[in-house]
């Protein structure tokens, strides 16, 4: 599904300074770092990185773990170090913003966020995964994949049916071309290894770790590989094992849904600011007439009727984006303002980078088989478009690269964490892109861990982003690793009330951007194109 950004940033231009990529000496002497690599740090490229004083380097790995001393691979990786007297130094802290194909390098700056000082007792340790931003190689298949027009995504003829097929197949015939060996280790088990990599050459006994989204597959299958080497793990936005990768794509078009017409919902009853309609069916007819409109007359000649999915898609994935959002669909539904629309498509989907895309495929495609008969993905998107036809469409195009996909699929990890001492997962209850359902599984899975839910809340992943109760719930766990009591039956341990939902006509009205000028310098959740989880 596509990921979208909760927060704008230069997350994704942030690289690391020029270091040397050569194996060093031993992080400590036998034992677990026998052998490991160290990390030559210097200088952040980032400006934000640079003022909280963090370090960047480049950290060599093997591309096969199975050819230890093989061909290698970077890893850019960050620090910035913990505030607190070493007595009370709680160790290092591994991030990831999710994805897969979301840039974490960045992401060091989290500690931050944590209420009440509780993040300066850690080394907070951000990360390109494999493939991504400014590890070495970055994958790119075609820059030009986003660029809009693009044909309409509901197959309603064979011709487009076919020319998405064409596309897709281009695609991965592209990425075989651009990642060559890199394709055949880009799974949720090589980027394992790879923080495997990271916490060896950090000489570190034990991580702790915050994922988000595709990051919390990343921890639970860590936990799983490893599970004497975590110490505290928060998981925020919990992808269901379940259903990698396939269903999980289904599913999230039901959910999506169901987001998209709770948005139509808050826009009507704030029709006085918006003049879109008065009930959410008459700004759900409005949304699809503009979007009608655009199939022939795409707007600045680049908005069709695709991009305008793409744009809107993000209403249901942060509320953070409603007002801005808002500001896009009435300002073209009824004064045709080309510029806000076209800013929309810049600002969402910001074509002309396809890195997050391309690592989206190359993980995905090769963590497990997808189906191969073209004739099952036509019935079981058709299905859903009858109960999800938002994005439904959409989704099975992003996806459909898997069917041609250059490199082999392996089988997934069957998660069991159960000998996790410790763990903190988090989930808000309207998830569209990891569904809370993905949560209570994941606590099953984990029965030394506790739910946090925050109630009747659609934003993705909403951990650190202002909400006391959950905020400080976490804040109390990482300081103290004591954990919500865990409460019997199959339900969350400790639930939070969600926070108002945006109020256009408020005097301090929350908005993307004020949410963003936050972190604007300094990180970004996710990469700012589709990416799905």
């Amino acid at each position: 599904m596509k990921g979208l950004v909760l927060f704008t940033a230069a997350a994704t231009l942030a690289a690391v300074a020029p270091a040397s990529s050569a194996l060093a000496a031993p992080a400590s002497p036998g034992g677990d770092f026998a052998g490991a690599a160290s990390i030559p740090w210097g200088q952040c490229a980032s400006p934000g990185l640079q003022r909280r004083g963090a370090e960047c380097g480049l950290l060599t790995v093997p591309l096969d773990y199975s050819k230890p001393n093989g061909k290698k691979i970077q890893i850019a990786v960050s620090r910035i170090k913990h505030k607190v007297a070493d007595k009370d130094y709680q160790g290092v802290m591994l991030v990831n913003p999710g994805g897969p194909g979301g840039s974490g390098l960045t992401l060091s700056v989290l500690g931050e966020f944590v209420p009440n000082g509780a993040g300066e007792a850690y080394d907070w340790i951000g990360f390109d995964p494999r493939g991504v931003g400014s590890s070495v190689p970055a994958l790119h298949c075609d820059d030009d994949y986003f660029a809009g027009p693009r044909p309409e995504y509901v197959p309603v003829s064979s011709a487009i049916e076919k020319t998405w097929l064409s596309k897709s197949k281009d695609y991965a015939k592209a990425c075989g071309a651009a990642g060559g060996d890199l394709l055949s280790h880009m799974t949720t088990v090589d980027s394992v290894n790879d923080m495997e990599s990271i916490r060896k050459s950090l000489g570190a006994k034990q991580i702790n770790y915050y994922g988000f989204s595709y990051g919390t597959y990343l921890g639970q299958v860590y936990g799983t590989l490893h599970p004497d080497k975590v110490r505290r793990m928060v998981l925020d936005g919990n992808v269901d094992v379940r259903d990698v990768w396939y269903k999980a794509n289904l599913n999230q078009d039901l959910n999506f849904q169901r987001n998209e017409e709770i948005w139509w919902g808050w826009l009507a009853k704030y029709d006085s600011v918006y003049h879109l309609g008065t009930t959410a069916k008459q700004v759900e007819l409005r949304f699809y007439a503009e979007q009608n409109k655009l199939r022939s007359a795409p707007a600045g000649g680049v908005v069709g009727a695709s991009e305008w999915t793409d744009i809107f898609l993000y209403a249901g994935y942060y509320q953070s984006t409603w007002l801005e959002l808002a500001d896009a669909f009435a300002g073209w539904a009824n004064n045709r303002d080309t510029d806000v629309i076209v800013a929309a498509y810049e600002n969402y989907i910001a074509p002309g980078d396809d890195n997050g895309f391309a690592v989206y495929n190359a993980v995905q495609c090769t963590d497990v088989q997808w189906p191969q008969s073209w004739n099952q993905w036509k019935i079981d998107n058709w299905r859903t478009f009858l109960q999800a036809p938002y994005m439904t469409w959409s989704n099975a195009w992003f996806n459909a690269p898997c069917l041609y996909w250059p490199a082999k699929a392996q089988k997934p990890v069957k998660v069991d964490g159960s000998k996790v001492k410790s763990v903190l997962f988090v989930g808000t209850t309207l998830d569209a892109a990891t569904p809370f359902e993905g949560s209570l599984e994941a606590r099953r899975l984990f029965p030394h861990s506790a739910l946090l839910a925050e109630k009747d809340q659609t934003t993705h992943a909403n951990s650190l982003n202002g909400n006391a109760c959950i905020d400080d719930t976490i804040a109390d766990y990482l300081a103290t690793g004591k954990l919500p009591q865990r409460k019997s039956g199959d339900r969350p341990d400790k639930t939070c009330d969600t926070l108002p939902w945006p109020d256009p006509t408020a005097a301090t009205a929350f908005s993307a951007q004020s949410t963003q000028s936050l972190r604007a310098d300094s990180t970004a959740r996710e990469p700012l194109y589709p990416v799905r989880h």
